[in-house]
């Protein structure tokens, strides 16, 4: 596995280069945009952080460390570490674009999924493509 292959797009940016493995990785569908109009692979809602945890976050700068230690928490869950799981067994050899709707660049959800997939494929050997 190729860590260059995991890219974090925000969505209303465009879906990045055809070939890839699209999923959209928020519990929200993004405003204004129809799903037609995307071509996704997967909306990936379940894998996004609870609404309680998004509620706390609120995108507040201040809040982003402790937001990564609660999110990468719930994503060591037997449950949620099934969900990366299939998310890379169904990207396959593709390189993979998680697409979130926030508009902060730096601070938002799919940049520490994508972290955690990383470290996932890792340690058990999967291809994350």
């Amino acid at each position: 596995m190729k860590s260059s292959v995991i890219a974090v797009q925000r969505i209303y940016e465009g879906t990045g280069p055809e070939g890839r493995y699209l999923a959209l990785v928020d519990r929200m569908w993004p405003r204004g945009l129809r799903r037609a109009d995307l071509g996704l692979d997967e909306w990936a809602r379940d894998i996004a952080p609870t609404p309680e945890l998004c509620k706390w976050f609120s995108h507040i700068d201040e809040r982003w460390d402790e937001f990564r230690t609660r999110y990468l928490a719930e994503l060591a869950t037997p449950e949620q570490q099934a969900r990366m799981a299939a998310l890379l067994e169904a990207a396959g050899t593709r390189p993979l674009t998680l697409l979130y709707g926030a508009r902060n660049t730096e601070h938002n959800q799919a940049i520490v999924l994508r972290d955690a997939l990383l470290d996932y494929a890792r340690h058990h050997g999967k291809r994350a493509a």
